[in-house]
């Protein structure tokens, strides 16, 4: 009569076990600290000549970006169907010429117990290594840049899933100086739902 009360504690302590290096996937050491380092990095590159969009004057008042709190709930599996036939897209930019983009593929995804999609696209002129991922949702133009965030996604050809992390979510350099050419994100990148993760919008001090 033992031996199932001992299978039922083992498998009790396996399952603590599974939740415990589940959480440990994504402490601080992990994840978090991680992505505070990129930003710090980021805050660092703008205060540079040569990295960042400001001009001296800017980035002597520059003293950081302003992110939303990390949120595991925004960094999302994404399931991959590669388009059979990756057209061009001109896709728009801010001063009104376009910029040709590959469609690569189409990132299904959950967020919010709905069903979501985005296109990925590779930009044509650049390197394989990236996904390109443009888009906007409801934090535009009241929490964040008004014409949309953009996303980078590691490139590997024929895998089935990515990784989409919104909490990586940038904002183009023209939300900083309007004298930037960004592009805009097309039509079948609007999502429908607001999307509190990454990079707020930038408040200039004076």
């Amino acid at each position: 009569m033992q031996r199932p009360l001992k299978l039922i504690i083992f498998a009790g302590v396996a399952l603590v076990l599974f939740y415990f290096v589940q959480d440990a996937l994504f402490n601080d050491d992990n994840y978090i600290k991680p992505l505070l380092k990129e930003r710090e990095d980021k805050d660092l590159s703008f205060r540079s000549r040569t990295n960042s969009p400001f001009d001296d004057a800017g980035r002597r008042a520059f003293k950081n970006l302003v992110y939303y709190e990390p949120n595991l709930a925004y960094r999302v599996q994404a399931k991959i169907e590669k388009l059979a036939q990756q057209d061009t897209l001109l896709m728009p930019l801010t001063n009104g010429s376009y910029e040709p983009y590959l469609r690569y593929g189409v990132a299904s995804f959950e967020l919010q117990n709905e069903s979501k999609k985005l296109t990925l696209y590779r930009k044509l002129s650049g390197e394989k290594e990236q996904l390109f991922v443009p888009f906007t949702d409801k934090t535009n133009g009241f929490e964040t840049y008004g014409g949309g965030r953009f996303l980078d996604v590691p490139y590997e050809e024929d895998r089935k899933t990515v990784m989409l992390d919104f909490n990586r979510a940038y904002s183009p350099f023209c939300a900083y100086d309007p004298d930037y050419v960004c592009p805009v994100p097309p039509k079948d990148n609007r999502l429908d739902i607001a999307i509190p993760a990454g990079e707020k919008t930038y408040e200039k001090h004076e």
